[in-house]
């Protein structure tokens, strides 16, 4: 881990009028060792950020603007849509010194594994994959880290003590369910409350966009990954929260299995092995995972569970800026689940 040079971190915060933006804002003001010196909007410029993020009453008289005062800041987190955080950092000249924390999924995937688009990804790029679970020395190290997508990490960390002891030989299988933020502020077909409650819906099944990241971190942890993801999203009837079911055949014993997964996350400050069926409240406004398992015959059964906008976004990406300036991964994260 770095040494701490910076006794306060001055941070920006690009595409600030969202979801991950106003929660990124939420954590923040409180964190011991941070302060936000610009919260980019073109937008809402001019406007305060209470205006927009209405729970922040009380906490910050800043105000959002349309300038990119990038001298001014240590780092700078990207909460754009998918797609153009690659097309921004392109057009714009960002000190070498400022370290960036993308919360897209532009620059997620090593660079021989990205996908081409019509807007391709350079050929080769610096971006540390920010999972700090798997990755925890190469962020600290990093200038620039991609942020995990919520469905992946959720997915992943249900998963990865078992590549880990090289289960995963077999098609796995996945359902998964989130909550209405997962898509985002601006409303849609299939976000309006009056669609969204009292329904389930799937989408994208076997195609969704976080497969290729949840494929590379397991063939990083197992060495190899011949088997298929098999990835079915649920959208859910609530707000905020993303619970994961995963089945893996194997012969290996539940108790074995159980070990592993304990010793796999033992020194983890956030994710946790539970030796009890999970609830999704347990999670909720807070930046832990947890995990559990079960076995029928050769199915194991493995529940994990997270807060999509907190470890799965940006409580994550708070974590990687602790971690890549040298202080406590916890700082501004101690958050605690309600307890009805």
């Amino acid at each position: 881990m770095q040494n701490n040079t910076t006794s306060v971190i001055k941070v920006g915060i690009l595409g600030a009028a969202g979801y991950t933006g106003g929660e990124l804002i939420r954590l923040l003001v409180n964190h011991p060792q941070a302060e936000i010196v610009f919260a980019n909007s073109e937008s809402n410029a001019g406007n305060l950020l209470s205006d927009v993020h209405e729970g922040l009453y009380g906490d910050t008289d800043l105000r959002f603007t349309s300038e990119l005062p990038f001298d001014a800041v240590d780092v700078v987190f990207f909460c754009f849509g998918h797609g153009k955080s690659e097309a921004f950092m392109r057009e714009h000249d960002i000190p070498t010194h400022v370290k960036v924390i993308d919360l897209a999924q532009d620059f997620r995937l090593a660079p021989e594994k990205v996908i081409r688009t019509q807007h391709p990804t350079p050929a080769a790029h610096d971006f540390v994959y920010g999972l700090p679970e798997i990755n925890r020395q190469a962020i600290a190290s990093a200038m620039h880290v991609a942020n995990p997508g919520c469905f992946a990490t959720c997915i992943q960390l249900g998963l990865l003590p078992a590549a880990k002891m090289g289960l995963l030989n077999d098609d796995v299988t996945v359902n998964a369910i989130t909550g209405s933020t997962g898509a985002g502020v601006k409303p849609g077909a299939t976000t309006h409350f009056s669609w969204r409650s009292n329904n389930m819906s799937v989408y994208k099944a076997f195609h969704h966009q976080h497969v290729p990241e949840i494929r590379q971190s397991l063939t990083q942890v197992q060495g190899h990954l011949e088997v298929s993801i098999d990835f079915i999203p649920f959208r859910g009837d609530f707000a905020r929260g993303i619970f994961a079911t995963e089945v893996v055949r194997t012969d290996v014993g539940l108790d074995t299995i159980v070990e592993g997964y304990k010793d796999f996350y033992k020194d983890q400050p956030f994710t946790h092995y539970v030796d009890k069926a999970l609830d999704l409240k347990q999670v909720v406004n807070t930046n832990k995972a947890l995990v559990h398992c079960d076995k029928e015959g050769d199915k194991l059964l493995i529940t994990a569970c997270v807060d999509n906008l907190l470890k799965g976004a940006v409580g994550q990406a708070v974590e990687n800026m602790n971690l890549m300036f040298g202080i406590d991964e916890r700082a501004g994260l101690r958050l605690k689940a309600s307890a009805f």
